[in-house]
């Protein structure tokens, strides 16, 4: 097929996950016209094999924990969950592996859905190989937007492959609980996945590279309390091991560590990192390396290239969907922008078309038993980027409202203020339900409160969030 023979459209992207659908919702609301393509299902991982399916596995699990500290629950919740239901409710959220709900969406926008594997063939235009071996030829008048994701990292050991690990997508899909598991990884997946599938049945075995412990890049009490927590759980946690040798010998995986120790299990789990979806996507048709993370400017335009974006987690910015969607939300109004002829773009920090939140402002949790939340820069990463900082911590078990959640409350906050300003540059809360606690240090991060107006947000009492007024007093009184 000649390039005389390609379909143009406004805006071609690949990848169909929450980012891509988010990129195409935002340029078919500014009028045009837009492809999107797909080779597995609509809806992307998220949907099916990552966030979505673990938080349907984790919620009754940390359910059963709350519901084990209060008196009139705890001697009812001492039993076993109900695996089965457990994962049927999974398979329920991820609408059974099935992309139909996701399709309807995205015929609903008005954008045009083309299965298949997507590749650059040059500027402005994708080849698309679809499943029944046909191809066609796409063009782009403004914009080609790569959005399609990462793909778990696994390590260089010999003969791995015959072992058939699991990955992030395996450990959220599997059809029953493993008798014993091998976790190696100690970040968020890891500590999620050992959460989830010990509660689930399994005896799980956590190994951590190094002696840096767990959810390195949080503060570092998040990751001495979430251990804290894993280990009440059962969980096997040992860090400073590495993996040195995996088999599989008739059906059981054997893991032999760095110290000489043997493990055994009937599954193993390596959570070790992410590596960007672009090995076969043609980069090499417009000068770039194939298998590599792209590198954009703040409006997700890729590096020298005016017409390509790079929006979500092949950028390396920030690997986490929701984050991933503001990307989406920021490229689709710069690319409408250009394409309308704007001649300068609200580039400046918080502007329109500037995602500074990747830089400032990243909100994540972790759904372990204790929840872990953070939001904008930690202690250490204020420090090395030459803010004037100090770190308020307050015990979040002081809080009335965090004793009335349940008996023996575990946990604490950190709030890292500006000295210079007097506004929060970071924010982390540890402890049971602190998850749905976050946004409201998003908001105070993102709009730059001054704790002077702080003081005028008055927390209802008796709830968790009273730690605001507790964090300000601490601030003030020191």
């Amino acid at each position: 097929m000649t390039q005389s023979d390609s379909i143009a459209y406004d805006v071609v992207v690949i990848g169909a996950g929450p980012v891509g659908e988010n990129v195409a919702d935002r340029t078919r609301a500014a009028g045009l016209s837009t492809a999107i393509v797909e080779s597995e299902l609509v809806g992307g991982e998220c949907s099916y094999w990552a966030c979505m399916p673990s938080k349907a596995l984790l919620r009754p699990v940390l359910a059963r924990a709350d519901a084990r500290r209060l008196p009139g629950l705890a001697d009812s919740a001492q039993g076993p969950l109900d695996t089965a239901a457990v994962l049927a409710r999974r398979d329920g959220f991820t609408s059974h592996w099935k992309d139909d709900g996701q399709v309807q969406w995205v015929e609903g926008i008005g954008a045009d859905l083309y299965r298949g594997l997507g590749r650059l063939a040059g500027p402005r235009t994708v080849e698309v190989a679809a499943p029944d071996g046909t191809r066609r030829v796409l063009t782009a008048r403004h914009a080609v937007a790569v959005c399609t994701g990462s793909a778990a990292a696994l390590p260089d050991l010999p003969g791995l492959a015959d072992v058939r690990p699991w990955t992030s997508r395996e450990a959220t899909s599997a059809e029953s609980a493993p008798g014993r598991l091998i976790v190696v990884g100690g970040g968020v997946v890891a500590v999620e996945m050992a959460t989830a599938w010990q509660a689930l049945g399994s005896r799980v075995t956590l190994l951590v590279r190094g002696e840096g412990g767990l959810l390195a890049r949080m503060e570092p009490f998040a990751g001495e309390l979430v251990a804290e927590g894993l280990t009440e759980a059962g969980v096997d946690l040992r860090t400073g091991t590495s993996v040195r040798s995996v088999t599989r010998e008739d059906g059981t995986v054997v893991a032999v560590t760095d110290t000489g120790d043997r493990i055994e299990a009937d599954e193993i789990l390596f959570a070790t990192g992410r590596v960007p979806r672009t090995g076969d996507i043609g980069l090499e048709t417009v000068g770039m390396e194939p298998g590599s993370w792209l590198s954009v400017d703040d409006s997700l335009r890729v590096d020298g290239h005016d017409w390509l974006y790079a929006v979500g987690d092949v950028n390396h910015r920030a690997l986490l969907t929701h984050q991933g969607k503001y990307q989406a939300r920021v490229a689709g109004a710069a690319i409408a922008a250009r394409a309308s002829g704007v001649p300068i773009l609200e580039s400046d920090p918080w502007g329109a078309h500037a995602a500074t939140a990747d830089h400032a402002a990243v909100p994540q949790v972790v759904f372990t038993d204790p929840e872990a939340a953070s939001v904008g820069l930690s202690l250490a990463e204020a420090e090395q980027a030459g803010h004037r900082v100090r770190a308020v911590d307050v015990d979040l078990g002081t809080v009335a409202g965090a004793s009335l959640y349940g008996d023996d409350y575990k946990g604490r906050a950190r709030m890292v203020v500006d000295l210079e300003d007097e506004i929060i540059r970071g924010v982390t809360f540890v402890g049971p339900g602190v998850g749905e606690m976050i946004h409201s240090a998003t908001v105070a991060v993102v709009g730059q409160v001054p704790l002077s107006r702080l003081w005028h947000a008055v927390p209802s009492y008796p709830t968790i969030s009273e730690v605001w007024l507790r964090l300000l007093e601490a601030y003030r009184d020191n």
